[in-house]
């Protein structure tokens, strides 16, 4: 059972700075991506990230692990949390709006209860649960629209492959818990992000040739942006806020992001979303409170992340 707390008004307020920076990654993506490639944009955001939390983790001396497992686990980590889901989501924004990719991502505390229930055997899908599940699908099926479901196209493609980022997503929440346990988050984010690395810039390289920082202002502002303040800094930010408020009140957090990134999209992008779209953001929200409701009459103790 993921451990709750009550939240204080700093970790009310660092809790809105993370909201905020992640929902300003899906403006600054979709900006990268006027001139850089999926394969760029993904290699740009796990490199210079990487390159930052390393250097934290050495300023810092954080112990680093000797097990080669834990080597090995952070490839497999750095596939399933950022090279899978960052690639997807960012095909996906080149065909549907950063606001609806935004909510589409919001699903990903609803996959992470189904794969944690399906994996771990304190972790089983109760009725409360299956409530908040079952609401969380309807709003992602009600957001991407009937039509889009019956008839399949590009953009339907598109939709798919963003959700098919978070249950990456979700699986690496699994794979993390399951193989980094005692582990400093800053350690296993850096070494996670550092895998993705030696797996994209070769990547990109083969693919658009040798990455280079002569771009455009735009695309260097939201190159800067996308990897050092919402991946690195964010990490940061990210578990300082899970030591004040516990893990359970992350999912708030998920609320946050689809909003601010709405109002971005519809004022940087012009970007506008049908009705049904906030339909189904309000489901997925309603679904995302119930499971993140503290059962009465239970006792819970702490995990890790």
């Amino acid at each position: 059972m993921v451990e709750q707390k009550s939240l204080s008004r700093r970790a009310w307020g660092e809790l809105l700075i993370l909201a905020m920076i992640w929902g300003g990654s899906f403006l600054s993506i979709r900006v990268a991506l006027n001139e850089l490639s999926v394969v760029s944009v993904v290699a740009h955001r796990v490199l210079w990230a990487a390159v930052i939390l390393w250097g934290v983790v050495l300023v810092r001396r954080l112990p680093l692990p000797r097990d080669p497992r834990i080597w090995g686990a952070f490839l497999v980590m750095g596939l399933l949390n950022n090279v899978i889901p960052f690639g997807l989501m960012a095909w996906g924004q080149l065909h549907i709006s950063t606001g609806l990719t935004s909510i589409l991502n919001a699903s990903t505390a609803v996959f992470g209860v189904v794969v944690a229930a399906a994996v771990f055997a304190d972790e089983r899908l109760t009725a409360r649960r299956a409530i908040g599940v079952t609401l969380g699908f309807a709003g992602v099926a009600t957001a991407i629209g009937l039509d889009a479901l019956a008839q399949f196209d590009i953009r339907s493609l598109a939709q798919l492959a963003v959700l098919g980022g978070t249950f990456s997503y979700a699986l690496a929440s699994a794979w993390g818990r399951r193989n980094f346990g005692g582990l400093h988050p800053l350690v296993a984010a850096a070494g996670m992000l550092g895998a993705s690395a030696l797996v994209m810039v070769p990547a990109a390289f083969v693919i658009d040739g040798p990455m280079t920082l002569r771009l455009a202002p735009a695309t260097l502002l939201a190159v800067a942006y996308y990897s050092v303040v919402a991946t690195a800094l964010a990490y940061v930010v990210y578990f300082r806020v899970q030591a004040m408020a516990g893990a359970g009140n992350l999912m708030l957090c998920t609320l946050m992001v689809a909003p601010i990134a709405i109002v971005l999209g519809a004022v940087f992008l012009g970007e506008t979303l049908r009705p049904s779209a906030y339909v189904g953001f309000a489901l997925l929200a309603s679904g995302l409170v119930i499971l993140n409701r503290k059962p009465r009459h239970r006792a819970l103790r702490p995990q890790s992340p």
